[in-house]
Order: C-alpha cells, then structure tokens, then sequence
C-alpha cells in the first residue's frame, strides 16, 4: 500500500473514531412502513409527518439500500401550527389531493411522530375515503421501533383495514414474508428468486416485493393455503395474525436460502407441506445442483490455491448473517470467526438466532456471535482477529483491510457505496453471484 493510500485510510478511519454521529444501521418504524410501500409497485405512500422525515427516509433509509428512492413521495409536511391547532385538516386535503393526482391501486398513510404526540385522530381520516379507494391506515411512529417494526406494522394495517376472509382457498398458493425492502439491500432478487423457485414446483408464491400485480397480490393475502416467513423474526407477527384472522397456518425458515443445500432444503420442506410429486421436486434438485456445483468448479483454483479456508467475518443482520455464513462454512470450507448482528432482534429471538449461526455446520469451529449496533464497538469488537474476509455494510468497507487486512464486500445495510438493482445471492443462482463476488475481490488482471 502506497503511503499516501494508507495516509488516508488512518484518517478516515481517526474521523470514525472521532465523530460523534454515524450512520446507523436501520431506521424508525416510519421509515420501515414508507420503504416497505415504496416496494410494491401500485401502493401510494401518504406520510402524515414533518417534511424532515419524508427527506430523511430518502436520504438515509432508501439511498443507503442500495441506492434507491422514493422522492416523489406525497406529504402532509407538519409545522409549528399544526402542532399547536392540529394536523386533521391537512392530511384531509393531502389524501383528497393524492388519491385524485396520483395513480395507485392501493393508499398508505403512513403516520410519523407529530400526530401521534398531538392527537390527530388519523384512523378516522383515512376512513372517510375508503368508500372510493382502497387506503388504509399504518399507525407507524417512529419511536415505536426499528425499519423491521415499520414492516411488521405496514401488513398489520393492511391485514386490519382491508382485508376479508376468503370464499375458497387457492391450493398450492403461499405467501412470503420476511424480506424486509431497503433493509435487506437483495430484496428485489430475493423476492424474485424465491417465487421462481417455487414456480418449478409447482407452488405460486405471492412474494408483493417489485412485483407489477403487487396490489392484487396484497388483497390475495387471505386465498393463500400457507404462510412462509424468511426470517427468524421479521413478519413472524405478521404470520401470526394472518393465523388469528384468516386460520392460515405458516412455516417459517431462519433466513432466504443461500446456496445448493439450504436451497434444497427449503424445496424439500415446503413441497412436504403440499401433495407434490417427490419426483418432481428430486429432480428440480439434481438438475439445478449439478449446474450449480459444476459452475463453481470454474472458480475452484482460484479459489482452492489463493485464499483455501480462509477465516471470515460478519457484520449484517440476522437473515443475511445466516445464509452467507452457512453457504461460506458448509459449501466453501471457510472458517467463521465473529458474527456481529445489527439489526436488534428481540432478546426472546437471540438464543435460535445463535444456534442457527452453530449448530450443524460442516467444520469444528464455531463463530463467536455478538448482538451489536453501535459501529465503534463493531469496529472494537474486529480488532486483533484472524479473520481474511469481512462481509459486512459500507461502514466497515474503507477500512477493512487498513485496519484489519480484510478483503470488504458489501452484504449489508448500508450499502452507500453500490448499486443493488437485481442482484441476489439467493437460491441456487445466487451463490453463483456471491462465489464470483468473493473470487473477484483478490483475483485481478495478470
């Protein structure tokens, strides 16, 4: 490294050390619920919040997933006066405005912090134009949690506005929830991949996520024979109450699959739950694998004769941090050696979060796993570690190999520094992209 490289490096890594705000790892319960909108093509977002908040969420939740946005997002822009005589009257005329200018099949107002603190009576807003639209109301105050609550509370404001139960149930129908948009910077892929997978089973999926009948996938919700949650804790509620509400039963998975064997796994599993010829499963199987395994043989000097079982570490929420790792330890032979988790799961979640990360992996070490999402300590916490590779978001990428000697890749939000438009590390195909991401970052030009 030249001097004036590792010059830079010490100086952005002393601004980190030294700054008293950083970027943080996910966003309130606002910006879950706009970003989870902004994900199904047809649904109108209607923020009833302070104009910081909508330009907050653009710059900070939706840019830094990958980069994307959502700029023309109407809002009610509260001020001063609307604090002290309310803010009824404007989001009367915002919704009235929006439902008659902008085209959407389904409307979310989507409620900040001010309205909440000043009583606006919201809910009784959003009913008087539900008679000539489908809107509903998701009571998403950002100190009511994290982006992953704002997710759980955008479908439980669907489920409760709009929803009805079913005539009849559409067999070999399921919905998937879990994939958290902006948060997990491959939903668009993840979701993609997840429905075309189960499409060469037999089984359609309603996966919502940039799917151009989104909308009419939403108001399905009730029709689906089964629930499948991708996550060990993000849309569980969700399941829940669509069990409560509708009697649809629901299986849930630690994280999206990543790679043959959990991809496989999960074929296996869902195809039980349903009278589905085990021929036909068993030989989608063998024909993706056989493709897959052999692809990556492609790669096998490279990757057997440069970096052979390297150790690795992840900073990345629980679902990402569960699939990569999985795929890394049992199917490349790499060695786990700390796993941070950033995305402040439940503390009743934490021990199956940790054994999903431990238990049942082809190799005799086991990560240690810490749940952290503060990124100084992060950076602490990677200190004097054998680790060669670190998956991990944009804030540990400038100084990975500076002060770790740590090759970067970006799995993780925030992803400020690339683009994710389809790319997925999901399913059979995905490990493909990861594997080539991996090989990529050491092997260059001769």
């Amino acid at each position: 490294m030249t001097d004036a490289k590792a010059k830079t490096f010490q100086e952005t890594e002393e601004l980190f050390e030294h700054s008293a705000i950083e970027a943080p790892r996910f966003s309130c319960a606002l910006g879950g619920a706009l970003g989870t909108a902004l994900g199904i093509y047809g649904v109108v977002p209607i923020l009833h919040s302070g104009a910081g908040c909508g330009i907050g969420q653009l710059f900070g939740q939706l840019y830094a997933g990958g980069p994307q946005g959502g700029t023309s997002t109407p809002c009610s822009s509260l001020v001063e006066h609307h604090v002290v005589f309310g803010g009824e009257e404007k989001l009367r005329n915002l919704i009235s405005a929006s439902t008659e200018l902008m085209e959407g099949d389904i409307y979310a107002v989507i409620n900040g912090c001010v309205p909440s603190l000043i009583g606006d009576d919201v809910n009784a807003v959003v009913k008087e134009f539900r008679g000539n639209n489908d809107i509903f109301f998701v009571k998403s105050s950002g100190f009511t949690g994290n982006s992953y609550e704002g997710y759980e509370l955008f479908f439980e404001g669907l489920i409760n506005d709009l929803l009805k139960p079913a005539d009849k149930i559409e067999e070999k129908t399921v919905n998937i929830f879990g994939i958290v948009p902006y948060q997990h910077i491959f939903w668009k892929g993840d979701a993609r991949t997840i429905k075309n997978l189960l499409e060469e089973i037999g089984i359609k999926a309603n996966v919502f996520l940039a799917e151009f009948d989104g909308p009419e996938q939403l108001k399905n919700i009730p029709l689906a024979e089964y629930n499948i949650v991708l996550s060990t804790w993000n849309g569980h509620r969700v399941a829940r109450l669509l069990e409560d509400k509708f009697k649809t039963p629901y299986i849930t998975f630690p994280s999206v699959p990543v790679g043959p064997k959990q991809t496989s796994n999960f074929l296996r599993k869902v195809a039980g739950l349903f009278n589905i010829s085990e021929e036909l499963v068993e030989e989608v199987i063998r024909k993706e694998e056989q493709r897959i395994y052999r692809f990556i043989e492609y790669g096998g000097d490279a990757h057997m004769m440069v970096r052979p079982h390297p150790f690795f570490a992840v900073v990345a929420d629980s679902g990402t941090a569960i699939g990569i790792s999985g795929f890394l330890i049992n199917e490349l032979g790499y060695l786990p050696d700390i796993v941070q988790i950033t995305d402040d799961p439940p503390e009743e979640i934490r021990e199956e979060i940790v054994r999903n990360l431990t238990e049942g992996l082809q190799t005799p070490l086991t990560p240690e796993v810490i749940f952290e999402t503060d990124s100084h300590i992060i950076r602490q916490n990677l200190k004097d570690r054998p680790f060669m590779f670190l998956f991990g978001s944009s804030l540990e990428a400038p100084t990975a190999l500076a002060n770790y000697g740590a090759i970067p890749i970006t799995v993780a939000f925030p992803a400020l520094n690339r683009l994710v438009l389809n790319r997925t590390y999901s399913g059979y195909e995905g490990a493909l992209t990861l594997f080539e991401e991996v090989i990529s970052s050491f092997v260059g030009p001769l």
